[in-house]
C-alpha cells in the first residue's frame, strides 16, 4: 500500500469518526434544547399537534415561577450541601483506601480487595430495607446524615484511584523514604498531587450521583420542605391538578448548571483522568 493510499484510508477513517461524533453529539443535545425550549413556553404551548422549538412568546417568568412553586432555593442549597459533603467524605476515605490497598503491604490484602469489589455487584435497591432499619436505630431518619454517610463509602471510588497509584513508580516513595517520609507522608506529598486527574473523576462522578439521588431521599426524608433534594422538589412539579410541564423544565434546566459547571471547572484534570485511570497496575 502506498503512502498516498494510506494517507487516503486515514483521512476516511478520520472523517467517518467526526461523522458518528457529531451524529452522536446532535443525539445527546436534541433532548436537551428540547428541555430549554419547553421551559421558555407557555403552558399552553407545551403539547401542540404539531410539535414547535418556539413559542408564541418566550417566557423567562417561568424560571421566576418555578422558585415560586415550591422551596426551589431551600431544594438547591440541601442538594448543594449533601453532594459537597458526600463527595469530601467519599474522596477522603477512597483515596486513603486505595493507597492502602495499592501500597501498604499485609496478610490477604488481594483477597480483601476482591471482596471488597464484590460489593459493587450488589444493587442499591436491595440495600434500602436493611438500610433504612440501620439509620432507623440510628436515629437517623429525616436527617442529613442518612442522606450523606450511607453511600459515602463505596468500592468504586476506591477501585479507581488503587488503578491510578498503582501507575505512580515505586521509586518515587522510595526517595522519599530516603528524604524521611513514612508512609503518611508520602501519601500526603507524593501521590495525592498525583492523583489530581483521577481525584477529578472521582469528585465528578460521585457529585453527579448524589445530586441526582432520587429514590433514598424520597424514602428516608419526611420533611420535604425542609430537608428535601432537587429530585424531591422536581416531583412537587407533578400534582393531582396535572404536571407544570414547562416549570419543570425550568426547574430540570436550573437542576443541571452545577453539575455542568463542575465539569467546565474540572475538565482539563477529568481529560487527563479518564486517560490514564485504570490502564496501570502492578
Amino acid at each position: 500500500m502506498t503512502s498516498d493510499t494510506s494517507s487516503a484510508v486515514r483521512k476516511v477513517r478520520s472523517g467517518v469518526s467526526h461523522i458518528l461524533l457529531i451524529v452522536v453529539g446532535i443525539a445527546f443535545l436534541v433532548p436537551l434544547l428540547y428541555a430549554v425550549s419547553t421551559s421558555l413556553k407557555p403552558a399552553d404551548e407545551v403539547f401542540t399537534p404539531t410539535p414547535e422549538w418556539i413559542g408564541s412568546e418566550i417566557r423567562w417568568q417561568n424560571y421566576a415561577d418555578a422558585f415560586t412553586f415550591a422551596p426551589f432555593g431551600r431544594y438547591f442549597l440541601n442538594s448543594l450541601f449533601v453532594a459537597i459533603a458526600g463527595t469530601l467524605v467519599v474522596v477522603v476515605a477512597s483515596s486513603l483506601s486505595a493507597y492502602a490497598f495499592a501500597r501498604l503491604k499485609f496478610r490477604g490484602r488481594e483477597q480483601l480487595f476482591v471482596l471488597f469489589l464484590g460489593t459493587l455487584m450488589v444493587p442499591q435497591e436491595v440495600l434500602i430495607v436493611p438500610m433504612y432499619w440501620l439509620m432507623q436505630s440510628l436515629g437517623w431518619v429525616d436527617s442529613y446524615w442518612a442522606l450523606i454517610l450511607p453511600w459515602a463509602f463505596t468500592a468504586f471510588g476506591t477501585f479507581l484511584l488503587r488503578q491510578f497509584f498503582l501507575t505512580v513508580p515505586v521509586e518515587l516513595e522510595e526517595a522519599a523514604r530516603v528524604d524521611g517520609c513514612g508512609p503518611i507522608g508520602s501519601f500526603l506529598r507524593i501521590m495525592l498531587p498525583l492523583a489530581r486527574p483521577a481525584i477529578a473523576v472521582l469528585t465528578v462522578f460521585t457529585f453527579i450521583a448524589f445530586w441526582g439521588s432520587f429514590l433514598w431521599p424520597l424514602i428516608i426524608i419526611n420533611s420535604v420542605a425542609e430537608k428535601g433534594t432537587v429530585p424531591l422538589g422536581l416531583a412537587q412539579f407533578i400534582g393531582q391538578q396535572g404536571t407544570q410541564w414547562n416549570l419543570m423544565m425550568a426547574a430540570s434546566v436550573m437542576a443541571m448548571l452545577p453539575t455542568v459547571l463542575l465539569v467546565i471547572l474540572l475538565q482539563k484534570h477529568l481529560v487527563r483522568g479518564l486517560l490514564v485511570t485504570g490502564l496501570g497496575g502492578r
